[in-house]
């Protein structure tokens, strides 16, 4: 779920009302979104910088909030405060209206046979008009289009916001692929001229521009590169890079021209819905704006974009019912109810008779309804699951744990008493934490990956623990590591496997790190021991131990670990070998790729074969 950071003073004059944290936390949750954390930008500073870094920082207090990862309304203070608005009833959703452009010179020409169709072939467009910002509209301006990149844009590589001062500008305008070359323009921010390919490389090169670094790769192989101008060859963006200095947005901004490149229409639709959305309340005019035409030299055929217009689902009021109660009588909740429900989540309906339904006008904010499933889900966080009466499943059974399941918990209790500090991570991470950054090659064999990731953070199944437990101490740097840190998980990753019947198993693992002044292999080595002798399986090394099942510590090599460093853990069960995992002294580059700046020795091993 993304987090959202928004200042509560701000956010409680944009709902009109105060409350208590307990109180707001309460509201969130009966939303259906959590308030994570309070917090300052001093707490946080000091947290991940040190005390030094936090002087003078702000104060104020900040709420992260988690929202649901398709909610994409709910990523700026406008979009929370509105449906939060919405659901206590102070007002009603509003009405989006297109209204008609000024200059018939709103046009953007998408050019044929410049290598644009294998790059990012679509683009959508709008101006909002008499916009008024404040330093907090156009701080919450720019941050909505950071997390709209990084979640519904999948980091630009799907869709690029483009956002323009109109006045600075004249159309009609072109989108097309020139050699990067040919292109000169100065970029934002800076105060000097480069061409494409020259400017791609400073990003690549230069530390200072390592947040737009990643970005690069997306064209920089292309022979040509997107490039948008105005009517006098004015540059107004490279995307999914960079916009032009000439036209960027500043305070005094009143007219805003938005546009968004993309590989999927459908998700541009979505990303300038949501722009829109959320900042065309400040127009003069709130909730209008004005469209954009765009025409494919390619085919011919032109569209008015933005479409801003409802649509409609229905779903049936047995199945609202059923949801929420079973077979039971619904309490509260007949036809007139569901209707006020349904607006309180910002969904206009009404009764259809003929088919005891309710047909919902879903608004264009909210692209997460898609089915009427959805529909339900909404009409039952209306209602309030704590509303919903308790009852007694109508099966009776008795339960115990797994033997997996309890020796987990013992040797939870063992190692917790060796001094380490259990942790609890994400099952899923990105592709390049999960193989790039610890030394390792994909071979496609292993790992499940997701088809439609919410963003880039969360691409894969997790293979290994490890990457979880380094991104703990990289978020801990405050923590003292006088006396060495100790952290352990025991947790399940997932693995590709055919002779499942959903082609990927569960696999129990162990996983443990020490970081200090000193690497502490000996620390890891000794947990390593310590385990062994808890489940009662002997070392190869004890003169007694049971010949038919011991474990031996193996040198190994493994581009994870420092050459020479590091060991596996190999079980002997009647002349049978198994692997059972990996420990060692961390590789100086997988330090790094975790801005790690001391030593550290991790253990991985698996831990079903012990029971």
């Amino acid at each position: 779920m993304p987090t959202v950071g928004v200042k509560r003073d701000e956010l409680f004059a944009a709902i009109g009302q105060v409350f208590t944290d307990e109180q707001f936390d309460h509201l969130c949750f009966e939303f259906g979104i959590e308030l994570d954390e309070i917090t300052s930008e001093r707490q946080m500073k000091e947290k991940e910088q040190g005390a030094k870094a936090a002087s003078g920082a702000d104060d104020s207090v900040i709420y992260k909030i988690d929202v649901p990862a398709n909610r994409y309304d709910l990523l700026c203070v406008e979009g929370i405060a509105r449906a939060l608005r919405v659901f206590m009833k102070k007002e009603l959703p509003p009405v989006f209206r297109v209204v008609a452009p000024k200059t018939t010179q709103q046009v953007i020409t998408v050019k044929k046979n410049q290598g644009l169709e294998t790059m990012r072939p679509y683009v959508v467009s709008c101006i909002l008009r008499d916009v008024t910002f404040t330093e907090e509209r156009y701080a919450s301006f720019i941050d909505l289009q950071d997390k709209l990149h990084q979640n519904i844009c999948r980091r630009r590589t799907l869709v690029a916001i483009g956002t323009h001062d109109f006045d600075t500008i004249e159309g009609p305008f072109t989108y097309e692929g020139q050699a990067p070359e040919s292109i000169r323009f100065v970029p934002l921010s800076l105060t000097r001229e480069f061409n494409a390919r020259e400017l791609l490389d400073q990003y690549r090169t230069n530390p200072d521009f390592k947040h737009l670094k990643p970005y690069t790769d997306i064209i920089y192989d292309f022979p040509t590169y997107p490039i948008i101008y105005d009517k006098n060859r004015t540059v107004l963006s490279l995307p999914p890079i960079i916009n032009s200095e000439h036209s960027k947005i500043k305070l005094s901004t009143k007219n805003v021209f938005i546009e968004c490149t993309a590989t999927d229409i459908t998700k541009a639709n979505v990303v300038l819905n949501t722009m829109i959305a959320m900042f065309s309340q400040y127009c003069a005019a709130p909730f209008t704006v004005e469209p954009v035409q765009v025409v494919y030299e390619a085919d011919g055929h032109k569209e008015l974009t933005p479409n801003m217009s409802n649509r409609e689902v229905v779903t049936k009021v047995k199945d609202i019912q059923s949801m929420l109660f079973g077979t039971k009588e619904p309490i509260d909740l007949d036809v007139e109810r569901i209707c006020e429900l349904c607006v309180k989540m910002q969904l206009e309906a009404t009764y259809l008779k003929e088919s005891h339904s309710i047909k919902v006008q879903v608004p264009p904010t909210r692209s997460d309804i898609l089915h009427p499933v959805d529909v339900m889900e909404d009409v039952g966080i209306a209602y309030g699951y704590d509303n919903i009466p308790m009852t007694h499943p109508p099966t009776l059974t008795i339960g115990r744990a797994q033997p997996i399941n309890k020796l987990g918990d013992a040797l939870r209790d063992e190692i917790s008493r060796a001094g380490y500090i259990e942790l609890l991570t994400h099952g899923l991470c990105s592709h390049d934490e999960n193989f790039k950054f610890l030394n390792q090659k994909d071979d496609g064999k292993s790992a499940v990956v997701l088809a439609n990731p919410a963003t880039i953070e969360f691409e894969v199944v997790r293979t290994t623990m490890i990457p979880g437990v380094l991104k703990t101490v990289l978020n801990n740097k405050s923590m003292s590591l006088k006396d060495g840190l100790k952290l352990f998980e025991i947790s399940d990753v997932v693995l590709l496997d055919d002779a499942s019947d959903v082609g990927a198993k569960n696999v129990r693992r162990l996983c443990a790190l020490y970081t200090g002044q000193t690497d502490g292999f000996e620390v890891i080595h000794g947990l390593v021991d310590r385990v062994m002798q808890l489940v009662g399986i002997g070392c190869s090394l004890e003169s007694h131990h049971d010949k038919d099942l011991f474990y031996t510590v193996v040198p190994s090599q493994n581009p994870t670990f420092f050459p020479g460093r590091c060991a596996d853990i190999v079980l002997t069960r009647n002349g049978d070998k198994i692997k059972l995992g990996s420990f060692g002294v961390l590789h100086p580059v997988v330090l790094e790729h975790y801005e790690l700046l001391y030593p550290c020795s991790v253990v991985e091993m698996d831990v079903e074969p012990l029971v």
